[in-house]
């Protein structure tokens, strides 16, 4: 079960005002879900305001109730003798509780239950959770107990039926109106581990928009109150991420970017792949004010192979000017030099022949026996260069031409990527039952980008930590 816990809204209560809770408790009879049944249920459908519906019934649990449950809450084996099962009410629940955010003291023990009860009849209930203990504990600290009976007594709130349903959970209401209250008249529930306020957003935000954003992967993007795109993000939960943006950043520019978010948008991908590259081509396409660091081409230099006047395949780490493709890109000559340090040893090459050395005559390797030498052309080409080549084999493509077919937006698409040549094409998205006879027919279904080292990057790293999505080769 996902856990959630609460955003902490402090703004005009009267912008935030259309969110819906439905106020629960239950009986149960014992404290395990996993052997325990509900034998009363009671549900308040609440507006941020009042309550707009309700439904309370006592439940057959079809098994027997122990006596010292009935002894603490006062439900019989006789009183639930003819009262509805579970799968009777069902429906109901659903109902009343649809597009809500299930609100309860203890919420993971009555959640629990109500979502064991519908798996047992194979539907699968899910719904946003608030705990009103944790909000408790965070709205109104300082009290050495926050069990409801003793909130209720501390809060001069009323409560004569104590362990029965209706009785706790309207209980619970007036809890949570206080709680309301005090958070300026609305919560939303949030995916993480700890509470945050978002104290700080711009007015014309709307949050009811912001709640409504799938938890699904794809690019989203954020706009100042004069429409310009200021941000653009990838996501596997763009919901979930955007709400982060929103919360409680530390960096004064994330604080900044967050005051002037006005309205926020977004696209579905599917693919986690395509969501990379997307937000990866839109950056540099668009040049979004927060997007400073990604939207520059990071990866200043890059190592690249020619072959001398002998005959001998060389290496250099060398500015990447766009001209070239080069084998690999690097933030910093260091980051390069360090690299290619290691693949020399570990293909048993030529430091000198790969630019790591300047000295006359041979290099350090080969007074250490490591280098075959070649620098001193007493390795024959073809044999140095073989080795060479598998060096370079190990950073290109592992396929020369394929298409990368990954999760669609829907269930009827599947998203592709097409690498042709060693180029990066492009991608798009085509009918999951679709077939190619060519690579030709693929590039006319998709969108095509320009091939570049930071898609070249994305689309190997991401290849390499997928071993097994569905690739066809050319």
């Amino acid at each position: 079960m996902q856990l959630y816990v609460s955003i902490l809204f402090f703004a005009d209560n009267q912008k935030y005002s259309s969110f819906m809770y439905t106020i629960i408790d239950i009986e149960t009879t014992g404290g395990n879900f996993n052997h325990g049944k509900i034998t009363e249920v009671a549900i308040y459908l609440h507006d941020g305001k009042k309550v707009v519906d309700e439904f309370v019934s006592l439940i057959n649990p079809e098994q027997f109730i122990p006596a010292y449950i009935t002894q603490l809450t006062g439900i019989s084996n006789q009183m639930v003798q003819n009262a509805p099962k579970f799968y009777e009410v069902a429906k109901r629940i659903v109902d009343i509780t649809q597009g809500s955010i299930f609100v309860a003291h203890n919420a993971a023990f009555d959640y629990g239950f109500i979502k064991s009860e519908f798996a047992a009849l194979g539907y699968p209930f899910e719904r946003e959770t608030l705990c009103s203990v944790k909000l408790s504990r965070k709205l109104l600290p300082g009290y050495k107990s926050y069990s409801l009976g003793n909130l209720c007594q501390a809060l001069d709130i009323s409560n004569s039926a104590r362990h029965r349903a209706a009785g706790d959970a309207l209980a619970t209401v007036a809890l949570f109106e206080i709680l309301l209250k005090k958070n300026g008249g609305v919560m939303l529930p949030f995916m993480g581990n700890d509470f945050f306020s978002v104290k700080g957003l711009h007015p014309q935000l709307n949050i009811d928009k912001v709640k409504k954003l799938p938890q699904n992967t794809g690019v989203y993007y954020f706009y100042n109150q004069n429409a310009e795109l200021i941000y653009i993000g990838k996501s596997k939960d763009i919901r979930q991420r955007v709400l982060t943006h929103l919360g409680s950043p530390k960096a004064q520019k994330a604080l900044k970017m967050k005051q002037e978010v006005t309205d926020v948008d977004f696209e579905l991908t599917g693919s986690e792949l395509v969501a990379l590259l997307k937000e990866s081509a839109e950056i540099k396409q668009n040049k979004p004010l927060y997007n400073k660091a990604q939207r520059k081409n990071r990866l200043h230099y890059g190592l690249f192979a020619f072959t001398d006047r002998k005959g001998y395949m060389r290496f250099n780490i060398a500015p990447n000017d766009g001209r070239v493709t080069p084998l690999s890109s690097f933030e910093s000559i260091k980051e390069g030099m360090d690299f290619l340090f290691v693949k020399v040893d570990e293909f048993n090459l030529c430091q000198k022949l790969s630019g790591l050395s300047s000295v006359e005559g041979s290099c350090f390797q080969y007074q250490l026996k490591k280098c075959n030498g070649a620098c001193l052309g007493e390795e024959p080409c073809e044999k140095y260069n073989a080795r060479a080549q598998k060096l370079i084999e190990q950073l290109k493509y592992k396929y020369n031409s394929f298409l990368v077919l990954d999760k669609g937006r829907d269930m009827e698409e599947v998203a592709v990527v097409v690498v042709k040549e060693g180029r990066y094409m492009g991608f798009g998205w085509i009918e999951k039952d679709a077939g190619f006879s060519s690579i030709e027919e693929a590039l006319e279904r998709i969108t095509q980008y320009d091939d570049n080292q930071d898609a070249r990057i994305l689309i190997n790293r991401f290849l390499k930590e997928n071993q097994k999505l569905d690739i066809r080769r050319f």
